[in-house]
């Protein structure tokens, strides 16, 4: 029997044409051999997978050929050719930095370089992994490698250039290597998969494209995986089967779940992805990579950034019709905050379940919001008549109030309602006129006949005088008023996050400063501050009272004190009380 080759050898390209995902630079190092515009020293740097090294042996090999081809390759037929394939050419030279890594290492590769080729024009020395050498090695390599001899060419290959100090790299022609795209990706297992017989779904395939993330080299390995599991026929649900991943239509489902306001389902479909074995954060993350696939989804120019087959790619514009974006960025944000919150989460399955929750319920707070976006309407009261008698002065007035929106929904949202004003005891003659004078107060009471709309009278009479009252508070006060405010919310999460804010601080008569520990309270403190200064408005009776939130800098955190250090604070400033804990004998707890 044959011995078995891994794909990822097998078809492991042998020219540059067939270098999958690269051909900006491929184009440029077939142009720089026909130019001869050879540089002594290359960093062929990038993630794993995508062609680094398979880059630099083709590279080593062409400038080596002794018939180069029209199109700038290696002609396989050379004495150079036939020995770099078989696996014997002196002039390619490979050193694995990850095991070679010392002083010593280098030097005997320096004292090799000296040695001029047998067989073609150039050494090629291949150092992969560099970013492994050890600050001396790196030391001892930089003088040959600035000046190497004319037949010495250096192709240095790593995964992470940020390790390699500069002094290397400004010695080097460095070459940035892409990962390979999702298109490239399934295009080339498509050809492996023709060459070997084997017929596969190309929604499996992009999965594969998809889990490899852009490393060919995983791809090719996947794919000979999913070989041994399901023979010549790979299936979508063999694919998914076999590499752990969650089905699409999980979340399509729970999608058309969020769309009904369906409580039950999502928590139903939940708990069978953990029985399946599924990770939460898997499930989450999974959930706002679809929500972002139905975004992009939504607009026929941003439909190429979907990397999914056909089929399901039908799938997402369909269902991207009938969300909303308003739904769609509020389902992304709400994910999301559960993707960050996940880590330090105590109960991870139920913070997971309330995402859910808040999902099913994204169109009902949409409507709910839509609902009290809009605040009362300040009142405006206008004199239409002026009629003057000797004994007092009558005027009618208008006062203008816009009826709350949350109530009566099918009414307009202003409603003109006029009030006769209690007529006004005569002013003496020697009584100069005054515009600043406040205007006399109108009686709710004398209006009742000709009020359009009695069940609002006691509303109205809340509304004038809560903004024309500015009563005096204490510190005391608005810190009640704060609590209580806490106590009146209904929804849970906001709840929470607004017992985690500092408490209020009085900056002034009417302003009060909130301090917050990041940005993300801040944001979820601001859609709730309406509400809140509304409350303190209508509690403390001041209608000048405004909020103002801060975000914290470092040194404003305070830290929270151990039990022995608020003691030890405590005996700071009453020593006495040492000298009472050691009498009683207590404790420190």
């Amino acid at each position: 029997m044959d011995n078995f080759i891994v794909s990822a050898r097998k078809y492991r390209p042998s020219t540059f044409n067939s270098v999958v995902g690269q051909s900006s630079l491929t184009t440029t190092l077939k142009n720089a051999i026909n130019s001869n515009h050879l540089a002594h020293a290359y960093l062929f740097c990038g993630p794993r997978g995508v062609g680094k090294t398979t880059c630099a042996r083709i590279f080593a090999k062409t400038i080596n050929c002794e018939h180069l081809t029209a199109e700038h390759e290696a002609c396989n037929e050379c004495e150079s050719c036939v020995s770099f394939n078989e696996q014997r050419s002196y002039n390619i030279h490979e050193l694995d930095a990850a095991s070679n890594n010392s002083v010593d290492d280098i030097r005997s590769l320096i004292d090799q370089v000296r040695i001029p080729p047998q067989i073609g024009k150039y050494s090629v020395y291949i150092v992969d992994e560099v970013h492994m050498l050890s600050p001396g090695a790196f030391n001892a390599f930089l003088k040959t490698l600035e000046e190497p001899p004319s037949h010495a060419i250096f192709i240095l290959a790593t995964t992470e250039k940020h390790k390699i100090i500069p002094t290397i790299l400004s010695r080097c022609q460095i070459y940035d290597f892409n990962r390979i795209t999702v298109a490239d990706t399934v295009a080339h297992l498509q050809h492996v998969a023709k060459s070997e017989n084997v017929t596969v779904d190309i929604n499996g395939l992009n999965i594969i494209a998809q889990k490899s993330d852009g490393g060919m080299r995983d791809a090719l390995s996947i794919f000979d995986q999913l070989v041994s599991f399901c023979g010549n026929n790979i299936t979508y649900q063999g694919v998914i089967e076999n590499l752990n991943v969650l089905d699409y239509e999980y979340y399509f489902k729970l999608v058309e779940a969020f769309l009904n306001g369906d409580v039950q389902k999502p928590l139903l479909i939940f708990n069978d992805v953990l029985n399946k074995g599924f990770d939460a954060h898997h499930f989450i993350t999974g959930l706002s990579a679809h929500f972002r696939d139905i975004l992009v989804s939504k607009d026929p120019s941003t439909i190429e950034l979907l990397e999914v087959g056909a089929d399901i790619g039908k799938r997402y514009q369909q269902q991207a019709q009938l969300c909303s974006p308003e739904f769609i960025f509020q389902a992304l944000k709400i994910s999301n905050d559960c993707d960050l919150n996940y880590r330090i989460s105590k109960n991870k399955r139920l913070l997971v379940e309330l995402t859910l929750i808040r999902l099913s319920q994204l169109n009902d707070e949409k409507k709910k919001d839509f609902l009290n976006e809009e605040a009362p309407a300040p009142i405006r009261i206008i004199n239409t008549q002026h009629q003057q008698t000797p004994g007092a002065t009558e005027a009618n007035k208008t006062v203008t109030a816009a009826k709350p929106v949350a109530q009566q929904v099918a009414q307009p949202k202003k409603q003109e309602i006029t009030v006769e004003a209690a007529p006004l005891p005569p002013k003496p003659q020697s009584a100069p006129t005054s515009f600043n004078q406040r205007p006399a107060s109108i009686s709710i009471s004398k209006a009742s006949s000709t009020v359009q709309a009695p069940q609002q009278e006691y509303k109205t009479a809340d509304i004038i005088q809560s903004q024309a009252s500015n009563e005096y508070f204490s510190d005391e006060a608005l810190l009640d008023g704060w609590i209580e405010f806490g106590k009146t919310m209904n929804d849970e999460i906001k709840s929470i996050g607004f017992r985690n804010t500092n408490l209020p601080v009085r900056v002034s008569d009417t302003t009060f400063e909130v301090l917050v520990n990041n940005v993300m309270q801040e944001n979820e403190l601001k859609k709730i501050q309406t509400d809140i200064v509304q409350f303190l408005i209508n509690r403390l009776k001041n209608s000048s009272i405004s909020m103002v939130i801060k975000v914290a800098e470092e040194s404003e955190l305070q830290r929270t004190l151990s039990p022995e250090e608020r003691y030890k604070s405590m005996v700071d400033q009453n020593p006495a009380l040492e000298k009472l804990r050691k009498n009683l004998q207590l404790e420190i707890d």
